[in-house]
C-alpha cells in the first residue's frame, strides 16, 4: 500500500493591522521585537500529532505567514492538518481552498476551530474540536479507509492524559529558524478569567506532564540545538508545587535557560523562587492586567482572584525579580472600569514597580470566550466575526469609560512611551538598582537576556 503523505501546516507571524502601531513599531525596538518574537514559534501541537504518528505516514512540516507564501508548500499531500490562530483563520481558509481544489482533504484544529467548528467544516471540510491526541488516531484511521468525517470531537467527558504524552517531533524542524522552542509541563488553568482564549477551551482542568516526559522533550531539543532557550509552553506554570519543585531540580541539571508563564502567586513561596533561578529561568510573564483594582474587578470568574491580589502587585513583583528572575508584567487596555487615565496609570506602575519588561495589549474578545459572548449580547462588538482583529492589539469592541478612537489614541501613545529607547533604558537601570543588594539575587542575575522571550501569542 502506498506510503500516505501529510503535510503539517501552521500559519505564522500575527501583526497588528492597526496602521499606526505598525509604523510606530518602525522606530520601538521593544514592540518590533514582540512582532518577531511571536512569527518564531513552531507549533507544538502538530509536532506533539506528528510525535504519535505510527510508522507508515510521510510527514513535514511547514509555516506560512501570510498567502505569499502558500507557492512556497508542496501540493502533492494525502492529507493536510492545518492550525491556524483566530487572526489569521481566513489565510488558512484559503491555503484549505488551494489544497482541496486539487482534490486534497484538509482538516482544521486548534482553539479557533474547537470554538467554531460549524465556521471550519464549512471553509475547511473537517476540523478537529478538543484535544488533539484524543482525536489524531482516528483520523489517521479514517484517512486510511477514506472516509473522512466533517467533525471529529474528543469522546464526551474524556481529557487526555499527559502521562501518555508522545515525544513531539522535533526533528521535523530546522532549529536555525528559531530563537527558542516549546514544551509543555501542563495544560489549563485553575482560573476563569473571561477574556482568556487559551487551553481551557480544550480541557476542563488543569493537568501536569511528568517530570521525566518533560526532560525527555528537552534532551531531545538539545541534541538537535546545542545551546537552546525553552518557552515553557503553558497557561500557568507551577500551579502544583509538588510537580514544580521535582521539575526544577531536574531542570537545574541540565543547564538550559527558559521563560514562562505564571500567576503572581509564584511570588508567595521563596524556596520555589530559588529553585526556579537556580534551574535557569530567565523572565517570567504575568498577567497583571491593571493596576487600578476596579478594572480588576470581575475579571476571574470563579473567585475573583485577580481583584483580591491587586494589593500585593508591587511586593510580589519586587520579590521575584530579587532573584535575578525578570518579570514581564502584562497589562491590558479597554477594561470596563477603564476611564482615559488607564493609560497614564500604566506607564506610572510601571517606573513604581521597576518592571525589567512590560507588555501592553488592548481587551480582545476572542470566539469562544465568556468575554465574546457577553459583548455580543451587549451589542458591545464592532464586528461580530472581525477575526483579523484578533491580534491583542487592534480594538474591536466599544469601551464603557471612552470612545473607541481614544482607546486606539491611548494605546498607540502609551506604547511609544514604554517602549521608547529612552524608556526602555531607563527601566532596566531601574531594575538593576532596585534590585541591588536585594537577598534572593544572584551576582549574575538570570534577567541578563530577556525581551526576545517574552511575547504574546493571540489565540
Amino acid at each position: 500500500m502506498k506510503t500516505k503523505r501529510i503535510g503539517l501546516i501552521a500559519m505564522s507571524g500575527v501583526r497588528a493591522r492597526n496602521p499606526e502601531l505598525v509604523a510606530a513599531g518602525l522606530t520601538m525596538p521593544g514592540f518590533v521585537e514582540r512582532s518577531e518574537v511571536i512569527a518564531s514559534l513552531p507549533s507544538l501541537s502538530l509536532l506533539t500529532l506528528a510525535g504519535m504518528t505510527p510508522d507508515g505516514f510521510e510527514l513535514s512540516y511547514h509555516e506560512i505567514a501570510d498567502l505569499r507564501g502558500l507557492d512556497t508548500l508542496p501540493m502533492d499531500f494525502d492529507l493536510v492538518a492545518l492550525t491556524s490562530l483566530s487572526a489569521q483563520i481566513r489565510d488558512a481558509y484559503q491555503v484549505a481552498a488551494a489544497y482541496r481544489a486539487k482534490g486534497i482533504p484538509v482538516i482544521l484544529g486548534g482553539l479557533h476551530a474547537t470554538a467554531l467548528p460549524d465556521e471550519g467544516v464549512a471553509q475547511v471540510g473537517s476540523v478537529a474540536v478538543g484535544e488533539g491526541e484524543l482525536i489524531w488516531p482516528e483520523v489517521l484511521s479514517d484517512l486510511d479507509s477514506g472516509t473522512l468525517k466533517p467533525v471529529y470531537r474528543a469522546p464526551r467527558g474524556e481529557s487526555f492524559d499527559l502521562r501518555q504524552a508522545p515525544l513531539p517531533r522535533f526533528d521535523l524542524l530546522d532549529p536555525s529558524r528559531y530563537n527558542r522552542l516549546t514544551v509543555q509541563t501542563s495544560r489549563g488553568c485553575p482560573h476563569r478569567c473571561s477574556l482568556c482564549a487559551s487551553s481551557i477551551l480544550l480541557t476542563a482542568h488543569y493537568k501536569t506532564k511528568p517530570v521525566a516526559k518533560v526532560m525527555e522533550e528537552i534532551k531531545a531539543i538539545r541534541a538537535l540545538w546545542p545551546r537552546p532557550f525553552i518557552e515553557f509552553a503553558d497557561d500557568n506554570s507551577f500551579v502544583h508545587r509538588g510537580h514544580a519543585k521535582e521539575l526544577l531540580r531536574a531542570l537545574a541539571r541540565e543547564n538550559v535557560p527558559w521563560f514562562t508563564e505564571a500567576d503572581v502567586r509564584v511570588a508567595d513561596d521563596p524556596e520555589l523562587l530559588g529553585l526556579m533561578r537556580d534551574a535557569g529561568c530567565r523572565q517570567v510573564l504575568i498577567g497583571l492586567e491593571s493596576p487600578a483594582k476596579d478594572s480588576l474587578d470581575g475579571l476571574e470568574e470563579k473567585a475573583n482572584w485577580k481583584w483580591r491580589r491587586r494589593d500585593r502587585y508591587l511586593e510580589a513583583i519586587d520579590r521575584i525579580q530579587s532573584y535575578g528572575i525578570t518579570v514581564n508584567g502584562c497589562f491590558i487596555l479597554g477594561l470596563d472600569a477603564d476611564t482615559e487615565s488607564a493609560f497614564d496609570r500604566v506607564f506610572d506602575f510601571v517606573r513604581e514597580s521597576s518592571l525589567y519588561e512590560v507588555q501592553v495589549t488592548v481587551l480582545t474578545p476572542f470566539p469562544g470566550t465568556p468575554l465574546y459572548a457577553r459583548l455580543k449580547q451587549e451589542g458591545r462588538l464592532i464586528e461580530e466575526t472581525a477575526w483579523d482583529a484578533c491580534t491583542l492589539f487592534d480594538v474591536n469592541l466599544r469601551p464603557k469609560q471612552m470612545s473607541v478612537a481614544r482607546l486606539e489614541a491611548g494605546m498607540v501613545d502609551l506604547i511609544k512611551r514604554l517602549y521608547s529607547a529612552e524608556e526602555t533604558r531607563s527601566r532596566r537601570r531601574r531594575f538593576w538598582r532596585h534590585r541591588k543588594g536585594k537577598p534572593g539575587g544572584t551576582a549574575s542575575p538570570a534577567g541578563a537576556r530577556t525581551s526576545s522571550a517574552s511575547a504574546p501569542v493571540p489565540a
